[in-house]
C-alpha cells in the first residue's frame, strides 16, 4: 500500500517543497553500510569474523528486536572496525558492488513513490544514519535530489580516524531538515516523510504528511495510537526492470548542506543511539 501523495505539479508561485526518506527498510530492504561487509572482506578492510559479526547485526537490525545497549554497543564497534580504512578505497568498492548488492534490494512500492513526487514537483531527499560514502551512491542511483549522511572525521593520511564527525540520527535529522528548509524554501506544512524507526520520530513530526514504512514496534503502536498511515513495502525489484525514468539516476544526487564536509564512515553508523517516543501528527493513507 502507497501512501497518497498529490501529483499534481505545484504552481511555481507556491513554496516549494520535499519528500524526506530514510533509507535503511524504509527504501532499501536491508542496512546499507552492512550489506557491503563482504565487499570490504574482499577489500581486505576487515576479517572474516568480522563479517560473520556484521552478518548477526543485519540479523538484528531487521529483525527489530535490539534495544537501546545492544545498539549502542554495536555502533560502538562498528564505528571502530572502520578506524584507518582508507576513503578513496571505500569509495571505489561501493562503486563496484552498489549496482550488484543495493539495486536488488530497493522496494519497488518507494519507487513509485520517488518517481510520483517528482512528478509532483517535488524534491526527493534521503536522510540516513548511514554513512555518506554508501549513502551518496545510492541516492545517484535512485535519482535523489540531496542527500543527509554520517560523516566521519578523515584524517591527513586520508583515512577514517573513527570519529564521528556528524551524526545523522535522532533529532540531528530534523534539524536537517529544517536547515533544508529554510535554505530551499521548503513549505515544511506541505512536505512528505517517511520511515520504519522510532527514531526518526523527530524528522517525521517536522512535516506536514508524515508516513511510517515497515514500522518497528514502537513506531506502529505510535502511528496505531495517532491515526497515522502505515505503508508496507514487500516488492524489491531491480530498476531496469521498472520504468526507463528510474533505471538510471533521474537528477544527479547533491549533498545537503547539513551533510557537507569530510568523508563519511560506511559501516558502524546504522546504530541508534537511544530511543525516542514523541507526537506524531496524523495523516491521510
Amino acid at each position: 500500500m502507497l501512501g497518497l501523495v498529490e501529483n499534481q505539479p505545484l504552481p511555481h508561485s507556491l513554496p516549494r517543497t520535499a519528500a524526506f526518506f530514510d533509507l535503511d527498510k524504509t527504501v532499501i530492504a536491508k542496512s546499507s553500510a552492512l550489506t557491503f561487509s563482504k565487499s570490504f572482506y574482499r577489500g581486505g578492510l576487515i576479517n572474516r569474523r568480522a563479517v560473520l559479526r556484521t552478518a548477526y547485526t543485519q540479523f538484528i537490525f531487521l529483525a527489530g528486536g535490539a534495544d537501546h545497549d545492544q545498539m549502542e554497543r554495536m555502533r560502538e564497534y562498528l564505528s571502530a572496525l572502520c578506524k584507518g580504512w582508507n576513503v578513496q578505497q571505500v569509495r571505489e568498492i561501493v562503486a563496484e558492488a552498489l549496482h550488484d548488492l543495493i539495486d536488488p534490494i530497493i522496494y519497488d512500492e518507494a519507487a513509485s513513490l520517488i518517481e510520483a513526487h517528482h512528478t509532483a514537483g517535488r524534491d526527493v531527499v534521503i536522510v540516513s544514519s548511514s554513512g555518506a560514502e554508501v549513502v551518496e551512491p545510492i541516492g545517484e542511483m535512485l535519482g535523489a535530489d540531496r542527500i543527509v549522511a554520517t560523516r566521519m572525521v578523515v584524517g591527513e593520511d586520508g583515512c577514517f580516524t573513527g570519529e564521528i564527525e556528524y551524526y545523522a540520527y535522532g533529532p540531528t535529522k530534523a534539524e536537517a531538515v529544517r536547515e533544508l528548509a529554510e535554505s530551499e524554501g521548503y513549505d515544511l506544512a506541505r512536505c512528505y516523510a517517511y520511515s520504519d524507526s522510532i527514531t526518526d520520530v523527530p524528522m517525521l513530526e517536522a512535516v506536514g504528511h508524515p508516513h511510517a514504512v515497515n514500522p518497528d514496534r514502537a513506531l506502529r503502536r505510535e502511528a496505531v495510537a495517532r491515526e497515522w498511515p502505515v505503508l508496507v513495502f514487500n516488492r524489491p525489484v531491480r530498476l531496469k526492470q521498472r520504468l526507463p525514468g528510474l533505471s538510471m539516476p533521474a537528477r544527479p544526487a547533491l549533498v545537503a548542506a547539513a551533510a557537507v564536509g569530510a568523508a563519511a564512515a560506511t559501516a558502524g553508523l546504522v546504530w541508534y543511539a537511544s530511543r525516542r517516543r514523541a507526537g506524531i501528527s496524523a495523516a491521510s493513507a
